[in-house]
């Protein structure tokens, strides 16, 4: 498909937080060369590793360490976790206008009213990510980033089928990642709330990897707190069908035993947990709507002692 304007074509893309998330999206953006790529960082980054199912690529990249270098800027990739995400304010009152585009790939519902309050007025698009990306080393005095990209199911990204959503995936056309349209967004956030409902907290509690999660007591925990949240989750308003939590299984499972979730990457770097917009999501909208979370509900404050634990570190 031919873009539709020049714009389009060499748009400039800040991708603020070069974790994971960003830096496999950031790299993509990069080697895929149509766009001015520019990470917004703690630490500057000069070359990005990018691993791919089936090949590696090493790319130059620029990077900002202070907010105060930015500009505005065609696009903004929100890619900090969803606690973060007032710590970057900074950084979007010098990215953003009235006519950049803040997308936000992070997890949970409520992107847009999450970031609303910092982007001065630009145009909010919220994407569900189903990638899996790792963040493998980073060398700060060489100022070198290695990421790994593993993909599971049939599609990598997931915008609403609106204008704003229509033109994330056409700023990703050319690169590894494969990017789709909703017109139910909100059915799409909770089925991906599902998933990360079981696998982050799991993973994290146990420090164990997503092999934990075939063990047979594991996964009859996880049908537990999944009927659960789609319970809430049809009172919000999803359209969620008989055969959810299997769904959610299934996609879990597509990705290898040895891969990670970015609750349990957190909790082994010692870092906050993002418990609040998952677990914690769930456990907001039962008492919204008088619907019992008690599996949920018990995880919560499990998941906030270790994240508390680590921010006082």
């Amino acid at each position: 498909m031919k873009p539709e304007t020049t714009q389009q074509q060499q748009a400039t893309v800040a991708v603020v937080g070069l974790g994971s998330i960003g830096g496999v999206a950031a790299g993509c953006l990069a080697g895929a060369g149509r766009h001015r790529v520019v990470a917004c960082v703690r630490n500057s980054v000069a070359r990005l590793t990018l691993d791919l199912p089936d090949s590696t690529a090493e790319l130059p990249l620029c990077s900002l360490t202070d907010p105060a270098q930015a500009e505005p800027a065609d696009w903004v990739l929100l890619c900090t976790k969803t606690q973060d995400t007032p710590a970057v304010a900074p950084w979007l009152d010098r990215l953003c206008t009235p006519t950049t585009k803040v997308a936000v790939l992070q997890n949970g519902i409520d992107h847009v009213a999450r970031v609303a309050p910092f982007a001065k007025g630009a145009t909010g698009v919220p994407v569900i990510v189903y990638f899996n990306g790792e963040r493998l080393a980073q060398d700060r005095e060489a100022k070198l980033l290695h990421v790994r990209l593993r993909q599971g199911a049939d599609q990598d990204l997931l915008a609403a089928d609106d204008d704003a959503g229509r033109a994330f995936t056409q700023l990703f056309q050319g690169t590894p990642l494969r990017v789709g349209n909703s017109g139910d967004f909100v059915t799409a956030a909770w089925r991906k709330l599902l998933i990360n409902a079981i696998a982050s907290p799991i993973t994290a509690l146990t420090l164990q990897r997503q092999a934990v999660l075939r063990r047979p007591d594991i996964q009859e925990l996880c049908h537990a707190i999944l009927g659960e949240a789609i319970t809430v989750g049809r009172a919000e308003g999803a359209k969620l069908g008989n055969d959810e939590a299997t769904r959610a299984m299934a996609a879990l499972f597509t990705f290898p035993p040895d891969a990670g979730t970015s609750m349990y990457f957190d909790r082994a770097a010692g870092r906050r947990l993002e418990h609040a917009a998952l677990t914690g999501a769930i456990v907001a909208a039962g008492e919204r709507h008088g619907i019992a979370t008690p599996i949920n509900r018990a995880l919560l404050p499990l998941l906030a002692a270790i994240s508390d634990a680590a921010g006082k570190s």
